[in-house]
This record gives structure tokens, sequence and C-alpha cells, in this order.
């Protein structure tokens, strides 16, 4: 005889619990404490220990109320530059579509920004500030681009300068435009980042520019990361690929004026 959904959701083990939250958390990004603990027909206290131990093992963070997915950007500079190449190339393209002639760009570290750097439109006067080698590398020799790149340490691992020297030149720049980098993006949350010295340098990005800009690939969205860098109303353009589901745009476009979807 076939058992019902509950039988069924009753009679699991802790650890099958857990791969339940798990598969909960990478399809929805965040779950709830109390909305598990009726599906899964047990106390808030196990749930939140379960979420506990999913924290410990680097699979989520914890929040107020449930946990959030941990973002899967934390891996080195080199692997990131690899990944996803089109599908950053098609943000890309997506990002650009904001750029007026002669405006001061900052542009954080990261590949997504990379792929930015090589979609600027030549010859539009523009003056671009960044703390990525990688993306000063994509805007030397062509026309139309007065390059600044920031000095400081570039840890191990980083794609760009950190530290009190990037943060102390960044902060005497008022850029027109931002275009920063996000580890992590969650509409309750807002921006994170892996390190404490990267999210520093961030909300100084924030602070010098008018406008801010995110583009982000899909699995970085309701996701967190351990440091906070501005709440998610603080972005002014967001840029998100075109498999986001409707549900999920629409609860994008609550927190961010203007949202928009990368041609497929």
């Amino acid at each position: 005889m076939q058992r019902t959904r509950q039988e069924a959701v009753e009679g699991l083990l802790p650890e099958q619990r857990e791969q339940f939250i798990l598969e909960r958390l990478r399809t929805n990004g965040r779950v709830l404490a109390a909305t598990l603990a009726t599906e899964l027909q047990t106390s808030e206290h196990t749930i939140r220990r379960h979420l506990r131990d999913l924290a410990d093992q680097g699979h989520c963070k914890r929040v107020y109320g449930g946990a959030l997915l941990l973002s899967p950007a934390g891996k080195p500079a080199a692997v990131r530059m690899g990944e996803a190449v089109d599908r950053k190339a098609r943000l890309a393209a997506a990002a650009v579509s904001i750029v007026r002639p002669k405006q001061i760009i900052l542009l954080d570290a990261g590949s997504t920004n990379v792929a930015i750097a090589e979609a600027l439109p030549d010859n539009a006067g523009l003056t671009v500030v960044t703390n990525s080698p990688e993306a000063c590398l994509r805007l030397l020799n062509r026309p139309g681009f007065d390059v600044i790149l920031v000095g400081g340490r570039i840890a191990s691992g980083a794609a760009g300068s950190l530290g009190a020297t990037a943060l102390l030149q960044i902060q005497q720049i008022r850029a027109d435009l931002c275009f920063l980098g996000a580890c992590a993006f969650d509409p309750d949350e807002g921006v994170a980042a892996f390190e404490a010295e990267d999210a520093e340098l961030k909300r100084a990005m924030v602070k010098a520019s008018g406008q801010i800009a995110i583009a982000l690939t899909s699995e970085k969205l309701m996701t967190a990361a351990p440091f906070s860098v501005a709440p998610a109303n603080a972005v002014d353009h967001l840029f998100v690929e075109a498999d986001v589901p409707a549900e999920r745009l629409t609860t994008l476009e609550a927190v961010c004026d203007n949202v928009m979807v990368a041609r497929p």
C-alpha cells in the first residue's frame, strides 16, 4: 500500500530531513523554519538545529526566521573567470545599455564586470576607474577611454585590489555610475560579499557613486554571503538572466526600481 506524503515525511530520518531542507534551499534560495516545521511534522527547534548543521557545513547562512542558500561565488577569481563566459557576456551587453557618453564609471572587480569592461562602447569619452587588473587590460589601447587603476593589495584568489590604499582612492572619487560586484543578492538581505575587506571597499564604492548597477548570474540570486554591503533598494539597476522565474522577477522588481532581463 502506497504511503501518503504526510506518512513519508513523518518517517524521515534526521539526515533525510537535512537533505530535504537542502534541496528546498537549492530550489527556492530561502527557507523558513516555521514552514519547514509544519511541512516535516516536527518542531521549530529541530528545524533550527538542522539549519545550524547545514550552516556549519557551508551550505547556508542563518537569517531571522530561517536560512538562505550560501552563494557559490566564493571560488578563486581564476576559476570564476572561466565560468559561464557566454552568460556573462549577455549580461554585460544589457548592462552597458545604461552607460552614457562622458560618464565617470566606477567598475568593481569580478568576472561579470570584466565582461562589462569588454562591452563598454569605444569613443564615448568614458573615464573608467577600476580596482580590477583584468578589467584594465580589456580597456587598454581602446579609443575613447581614460582608465584609472586603483592600487592596493591583491589578496590570494581575489579579483582586484583591496585594503587601505584602495579604500582611500575610492573615497576620493565621485562617479556617475558604479557597476558593483556582488557575491550574493537577496531582496531582504541585500548585497553581500565573502570577505570583510571586499565588503568595506564595496560600501565605499556605493557612497562614491551617483547610481549603482549590478549584473548577476542566476545562481547568485536569493543567496547569502557573510558580509553585508548594501540593502537591495540601494541598487538602481539590476540585470538578471532570462531564466529567472516570473515570481522571483516580481520579488526583485518590488525592491529595485529598474530590473532588466538580458536577452537569451
